[in-house]
């Protein structure tokens, strides 16, 4: 469209049902939604977004605050809480395309400027498994609500991977690297691991873990860096101008809420307890 081409004088809008279903998932996952929120734009060199800025949210995001519960597959009872810190509402870059083009890359921009929902989590996570689980019952409550199909294979659910190793017993974590666009279960459990042991393999030869964003190969199994690790003021955010800031009637949010259906590991609980199922 001629938002996303960036076609001169072609103006963002705001997506209602976006927003709505933004509403919907943050509840889903116990965060609070804060009575305004705003746009802001995101000044970094996008290859795939034409228009040269991202339309994202900085401060005031749409969702905050939660958490989601997992359990061990082998010990059901074993359930652990992972904090969420946000949920934020920007636009979704186009694709980069890298076989094929002998030499070039190829640019998909089917899905720019379509709405994405960001869910951030706290470094509660400590394992390649538990991150899959994670994800496994983030993706459960998504369908569940009808907020996405979630198909991690058509790039509707992706994974954004921050890992970083300490010594046992320490508590400062050390740094940390992101490893992007992780779009399956495999490859989310894979990829931490090899870059768990790069980073091992690093500290214990006497260097040191840049921060940074790595690209995983699934063939090789390794991860390697693509760029050296933007901050928030490379983004160079300011308010987007073309987007006023939202407020949100506290009764929109109640009826959202009273939409929501019996979430998946509310319903599990009720099977066990009224049926005497096993986990």
């Amino acid at each position: 469209c001629p938002v996303c081409l960036g076609l001169p004088g072609a103006l963002p809008v705001m997506n209602e049902e976006a927003i709505r279903l933004a509403v919907r998932a943050g509840l889903a996952i116990d965060c609070s939604i804060p009575p305004m929120t705003k746009w802001d734009r995101k000044h970094y060199f996008y290859p795939d977004l034409p228009k040269g800025y991202q339309i994202s949210q900085f401060d005031l995001p749409i969702c905050a605050d939660g958490f989601l519960e997992i359990a061990d597959e082998e010990n059901p009872d074993d359930v652990r809480h992972i904090g969420i810190i946000r949920a934020h509402l920007e636009e979704d870059a186009g694709k980069s395309l890298h076989g094929n083009f002998h030499g070039m890359t190829g640019i998909d921009l089917n899905r720019a400027g379509i709405p994405l929902l960001e869910i951030v989590s706290e470094p509660d996570l400590r394992s390649p498994r538990e991150a899959s689980a994670y994800l496994r019952a983030l993706r459960s409550i998504l369908r569940y609500i009808g907020v996405s199909d979630a198909d991690m294979e058509k790039g509707q659910f992706r994974c954004d991977a921050n890992v970083s190793i300490r010594r046992r017993g320490s508590e400062q974590f050390g740094t940390r690297t992101e490893i992007k666009n992780l779009n399956s279960f495999n490859h989310v459990e894979d990829a931490i691991e090899a870059e768990a042991l790069r980073q091992l393999e690093l500290v214990e030869d006497g260097g040191e873990v840049v921060q940074a964003t790595m690209g995983y190969d699934p063939e090789r199994r390794r991860t390697s860096v693509m760029r050296l690790k933007e901050n928030a003021d490379d983004y160079r955010y300011f308010p987007d101008p073309d987007l006023i800031p939202l407020r949100i009637d506290p009764a929109r949010i109640e009826a959202i809420r009273k939409e929501l259906p019996e979430l998946p590991e509310e319903k599990r609980a009720r099977f066990e307890s009224e049926y005497g199922l096993s986990a």
